[in-house]
């Protein structure tokens, strides 16, 4: 009998496990579209969905819905970390590009330094010693750089380590992160309006650089090139973390 009952239970078991991983196909897709709007050409959707499989099969491997959360939000963060963890193996980004990322980040610090507040496009572009147009083509450039990685800092939330983790981190990481992450949303506050709303549509409410667009009434170029400055703008603000 307790044989019987130890096979009727990995059948149940594996007819969830197949369930959830067919259910949840199309989530993977979804995240990975959504993240190819700020990454090069040379990065290949398939590589990421296929990445992000292994994420969602992983999920389905270790949920445990007892812990409080939807399946497919700690799928999400599964799959996300996965795809992160494919961007990060490629390193596609030549050094010029993260060389002039530090450069933006760099200008932007001395400008708002010296300001006081915001640094305008134009006051940025000078302080580099290139045109204004020159400037917002090292943005694109810079577009999937890991100028500031805001996913990371999302997969790293407390829903992501205390939630889900089979171990949590040791108490000294714990508390500098949970230090990180409140510096981190008090640097998103203060960024200027219209990077704050390009964060949120694009993280929170999952729209690509096209719809966010439509809704701000600007082409999909300057919404990445909004994203690109706001990722540099956090880094000026907190060199300090991310340096470390």
């Amino acid at each position: 009998m307790t044989t019987g009952s130890c096979l009727v239970y990995s059948d149940v078991q594996n007819t969830n496990f197949d369930d959830l991983v067919r259910e949840h196909g199309a989530l993977v897709k979804r995240i990975a579209h959504h993240m190819m709007g700020r990454l090069p050409d040379s990065v290949q959707v398939d590589d990421l969905i296929q990445a992000g499989m292994i994420g969602l099969l992983e999920a389905a491997r270790k949920y445990d819905g007892g812990k409080g959360a939807s399946f497919e939000t700690y799928a999400g963060i599964r799959i996300r970390g996965a795809m992160l963890d494919e961007i990060r193996k490629g390193d596609w980004a030549p050094r010029s590009v993260h060389r002039n990322s530090r450069r933006i980040s760099n200008a932007i610090k001395q400008v708002e330094s010296e300001k006081g507040r915001d640094a305008e496009d134009a006051e940025v572009a000078a302080c580099l010693g290139v045109s204004q147009e020159e400037y917002h083509s090292i943005l694109k450039d810079s577009a999937g750089c890991r100028l500031f990685s805001y996913e990371e800092a999302v997969e790293k939330s407390e829903s992501g380590y205390d939630m889900f983790e089979e171990s949590s981190p040791s108490p000294v990481a714990g508390i500098e992160r949970d230090a990180f992450q409140k510096h981190l949303a008090e640097a998103i506050s203060h960024l200027p309006e219209r990077e704050q709303l390009v964060l949120a549509l694009y993280y929170d409410e999952e729209l690509n650089l096209k719809e966010i667009g439509a809704v701000l009434g600007v082409s999909e170029s300057r919404v990445s090139q909004l994203h690109s400055q706001a990722a540099a703008r956090l880094r000026a603000r907190l060199g300090d973390w991310v340096d470390a």
